[in-house]
């Protein structure tokens, strides 16, 4: 099965207090778990995570993370889930990136 490249934000909604970290936290340490077993790779961004492997893997991902912040407390969450889905050629989170940054653009200012 080809590799795909995923974005997911998983907000937790009426809980309470603005602050989701800890949430956040629990929803990570999830996929984590799913990554070391199915070869996933993982960059936590400040608005989402990037997800790039398998298919059925990164739905399996997504779903832990969601049952993550529900054991944690969440009583709702929304989620969106962006899939990068080529079948032309295998893709990387790096390479995306680097095609960017290519073509002269600068990729990141901290």
């Amino acid at each position: 099965m080809p590799k795909v490249i995923a974005e997911v934000s998983i907000v937790p909604i009426g809980t309470g207090d603005t602050g989701v970290s800890a949430f956040v936290a629990e929803a990570i340490k999830a996929l984590e778990k799913v990554a070391e077993s199915n070869g996933l790779r993982y960059h936590v961004c400040a608005m989402g995570t990037a997800i790039e492997g398998e298919l059925d893997s990164v739905w399996q991902a997504v779903k832990e993370m969601q049952e993550a912040m529900f054991a944690a407390g969440a009583k709702r969450l929304l989620t969106t889930l962006r899939i990068d889905d080529r079948r032309d050629k295998e893709e990387t989170l790096e390479r995306k990136r680097q095609a960017v940054a290519e073509k002269g653009a600068k990729i990141e200012r901290m």
